[in-house]
């Protein structure tokens, strides 16, 4: 259990906010690292492992199109699959990895291309970014590395977009009801 994942479960149980994951390369280790944390049960809503490329339009709506002209390792392929598992799920927030963990290339993308994002709430009268974020990542390593690191990357970016949500007195709330953390 990371103390990424311990934070992202923390600030969605003070929020009252559910999250979905869609995974591709990284083949369920997104969910594990969010379920090893005490209480995730209270805001993870579920998974969808779409490692098939036609799983992704079929149970995430990902474009047929857009899969079919850019293959599924590309950023809206990962802004499709958040923002689909995020509606398939009913959560708050989505999010998603897709890329090339090796040890081939894969639709003409290189070992270590991996795209992750985020979908959430679009909130226009608090200020928050919402909506939906993506991050491109060119890693380095072998299968395993390259799939933790994807791990850590979409837990990372969805904990900014958490974070950034926050005011300073939720904050300040949130501190005093978990002890100081």
């Amino acid at each position: 259990m990371s103390s990424t994942a311990t934070d992202v479960v923390r600030l969605l149980t003070v929020k009252g906010e559910t999250l979905a994951v869609a995974e591709s390369l990284t083949g369920g280790l997104v969910a594990a690292e969010l379920t090893s944390v005490p209480g995730a049960s209270k805001v993870f809503r579920g998974s969808v492992t779409a490692y098939a490329t036609d799983l992704k339009h079929d149970l995430l709506g990902v474009d047929a199109p857009l899969l079919a002209a850019r293959g599924a390792v590309d950023a809206q392929v990962a802004a499709e699959m958040a923002a689909g598992v995020r509606k398939a799920l009913g959560a708050d927030w989505g999010i998603a990895t897709t890329g090339v963990a090796g040890p081939e290339p894969q639709d003409g993308q290189a070992v270590g291309t991996v795209f992750v994002a985020v979908d959430g709430p679009a909130e226009a009268d608090s200020g928050s970014a919402g909506g939906g974020k993506v991050e491109a990542l060119r890693l380095n390593g072998d299968r395993e590395e390259i799939r933790r690191e994807s791990v850590r990357s979409v837990l990372a970016l969805l904990l900014k977009e958490l974070a950034g949500e926050q005011t300073g007195n939720e904050r300040a709330q949130d501190t005093e009801r978990n002890g100081g953390f």
